[in-house]
């Protein structure tokens, strides 16, 4: 590719680098929103968890209205372009950040979480259209290194979220330190108008065009290859044992027997939480890549990790003998890649049953032990999501299109699962209620082990989708 091709696709890339950031961004506001709302509106914990049923059930809604409309009439993205399908899902977005303004104005929790669906659907179009386009964005042989740079905006975007809109929720736009529903009426404000300039920088840009000329398979053949069921379960557990952990980590560390700290401060170590993400996926990214000398790999994920540290440190507002113990488990992060030996699920084996071990861990103590071993699960979720999507499709050949359909509608987890371990902790109290997401990382385990003894060494082609 000459220089000139290479300019031409700059700018299109670092505009979709900033969609990535947004996307993740705002998909993370919604565990400072979950705390903020259950204490204005007095909710159950089950109730505050109809924020993630509303937002991630749009996914599951999304999809199935896409899937089924590819199968109808088909590829509605190839048949209106990559940029017009990313500029609707923009404007979808917009309007459903700009719900929030009656719904602060009026009060009425309804409406707040109507606004959360619109904002998930918006979302949903940005998923199936976005990632894809970056792997297109220049050449083939590069696809993976763009996947995993715009995944790593995303990671950005989920680590700085916590600290700026804890901020401006808890904090700037509070009155006199009271809880309110205008509170979250600038803020999204604001994210309308970075949508709306996202638009319209996208429209003025003039983006290639790419159509698909593959045939796609008619009717549900892709169902006929077990390690793809097993794997559309991968997705749901860990998408909902995720989002579990994220939303219930401000409440749990204002509990008396862990840390009793206040909202302003725990946003801190959720945004630590969402970081330790973002360590892994870059960690991940070097561990998995099989062209690296190990000797050579070894220094490059050990000055990666530190450089990452020190990127998060500078976002949060905790100074490093707070948050020094959480070394220790980058350490432990580190030999677990180690354990895997570049096999993907070799690896996703290693870290869900890590995860289990860590959740349980945070569920039977007390203090600093079971806030840091909670926090630290970040570490391991970091490469979950493309290795059970890659090894899921693994062999699907012309149903690999259908099956990738099908695993991001798994996204339902993340509106599930966050409502049943509210109920449980409703009844048995939130730190009893994480159970739950360990659960699902015992399937996670599960999938890691029979795709390692049923599919050998599959090697991983960074496939991200941010969520």
């Amino acid at each position: 590719m000459n220089e000139i091709a290479k300019n031409r696709f700059t700018v299109p890339f670092t505009t979709l680098t900033m969609l990535f950031f947004m996307w993740g961004f705002i998909t993370c506001m919604n565990d400072v929103l979950i705390p903020h709302l259950k204490e204005l509106f007095s909710l159950s914990y089950l109730r505050s968890m109809l924020v993630q049923f509303c937002f991630f059930g749009a996914y599951f809604i999304g999809s199935v209205i896409y899937f089924f409309s590819s199968y109808l009439w088909g590829d509605p993205i190839n048949k209106i372009g990559y940029k017009n399908g990313m500029l609707l899902g923009l404007m979808i977005a917009a309007i459903g950040c700009s719900l929030f303004y009656p719904a602060a104005v009026y009060s009425v929790y309804g409406l707040f979480l109507g606004a959360l669906f619109i904002l998930g659907l918006g979302f949903t179009l940005l998923q199936i259209a976005a990632n894809p386009y970056v792997s297109l964005l220049g050449r083939p042989e590069e696809a993976s290194s763009r996947l995993n740079l715009a995944q790593a905006f995303n990671s950005l975007g989920t680590t700085i979220a916590p600290v700026i809109g804890g901020y401006l929720i808890f904090e700037f736009f509070a009155e006199n330190g009271k809880i309110t529903a205008r509170a979250t009426e600038m803020p999204y404000i604001i994210f309308t108008g970075i949508f709306l300039l996202l638009a319209l920088c996208l429209y003025q840009i003039k983006l290639p065009e790419f159509k698909s000329e593959q045939f796609e398979e008619r009717g549900f053949g892709a169902l006929r290859f077990p390690q793809l069921k097993l794997g559309i379960l991968g997705i749901f557990f860990y998408v909902g044992a995720e989002v579990c952990i994220g939303s219930f980590i401000i409440n749990f560390l204002s509990l008396p027997q862990i840390m009793g700290i206040p909202e302003s401060v725990s946003k801190n170590y959720l945004a630590l939480y969402w970081g330790g993400s973002m360590i892994g996926r870059f960690l991940g990214a070097i561990s998995l890549n099989q062209g690296v000398p190990s000797i050579k790999k070894i220094g490059f994920m050990v000055t990666t990790a530190i450089a990452v540290f020190l990127l998060i440190f500078s976002i949060v507002d905790l100074s490093f003998a707070q948050i020094g113990t959480f070394f220790l488990f980058m350490a432990v992060n580190l030999v677990g890649f180690f354990i895997g030996k570049t096999a993907p699920a070799r690896t996703l084996l290693v870290f869900a049953v890590i995860n289990v071990v860590l959740v349980l861990l945070a569920i039977i103590n007390v203090g600093s032990i079971a806030m840091w071993t909670i926090i630290s699960v970040g570490l391991f979720n970091s490469i979950m999501w493309s290795n059970i999507f890659t090894l899921s499709i693994h062999g699907l050949g012309k149903y690999t299109s259908q099956g990738s359909s099908l695993l991001v509608m798994a996204i339902l987890g993340g509106a599930l699962l966050p409502l049943v371990q509210g109920a449980f902790a409703d009844r048995i109290g939130i730190q009893g209620s994480f159970f739950v997401p360990a659960l699902g990382y015992l399937y996670i385990a599960f999938f890691g082990f029979y795709c390692s003894r049923k599919l050998g060494k599959v090697r991983v082609e960074n496939i991200s989708k941010g969520h």
